[in-house]
């Protein structure tokens, strides 16, 4: 649907270490609540959308999908950098 929309939902995440534990503890429904808090009375334009095959590709946390479908290549980078480090046992 969009690629600005892919691009600020990961830029939300990776900005906040809470953020990021909460997308690694449950990807689904922190996707879920970030899009439900779009558009309101101080923030009528920020509808946010994400087509089906974004929403999918976040959800399975599939970077290379999120590339395929426009991602933007820097903030990519940062926002895998962000979540591996939650994912990866060290």
């Amino acid at each position: 649907m969009s690629k600005y929309m892919m691009n600020k939902l990961m830029r939300a995440i990776e900005m906040s270490d809470d953020d990021v534990a909460a997308y690694v503890a449950n990807t689904a429904g922190f996707v879920d609540d970030w899009l439900a808090g779009g558009a309101g009375p101080a923030r009528v334009t920020d509808d946010r959308d994400l087509s089906a095959d974004e929403y999918a590709a976040f959800v399975a946390r599939d970077y290379g999908e999120l590339y395929r479908l426009g991602a933007h290549p820097y903030l990519l980078w940062h926002f895998i950098e962000a979540v591996y480090i939650h994912e990866v046992p060290w």
